[in-house]
């Protein structure tokens, strides 16, 4: 009831509007207030995380030690073993276990390969 008490009983229409053009003022000034302060944040910790990055990135790009290069996998000596071909060209058997070696991550002759057929 504090505010009844404060306003007249009967408001003109110039003082209605300007008490609503305050209240809107207040609105959009708080807004404004609030869009400044979240712009000023997102820039601070793009900054901290752009600085981590570099940080990052800076370790990466100097090791400690020079990179030794790795020496290559031992093939296995040998041969794996007579292979039957059931009604595939010898052309196309090669090709199948070169593909199985490369995605088993194996040399070619540490497996072994009994047969081959073509499935229809």
């Amino acid at each position: 009831m504090f505010l009844a008490n404060t306003l007249p009983d009967h408001l003109g229409i110039a003082d209605a509007a300007v008490i609503a053009l305050l209240g809107y003022a207040v609105v959009f000034f708080g807004l404004i207030l609030l869009m400044i302060v979240i712009t000023i944040l997102g820039k601070a910790f793009s900054a901290k995380s752009r600085k981590a990055a570099v940080a990052s990135a800076d370790a990466v790009a100097a090791p400690a030690a020079p990179a030794v290069p790795e020496a290559p996998k031992p093939v296995a000596p040998g041969s794996a073993g007579e292979l039957k071909l059931h009604d595939v060209e010898p052309k196309t058997a090669a090709m199948l276990m070169a593909i199985v070696a490369d995605k088993m991550g194996k040399p070619l002759n540490e497996l072994r390969f009994i047969s081959i057929k073509e499935v229809k």
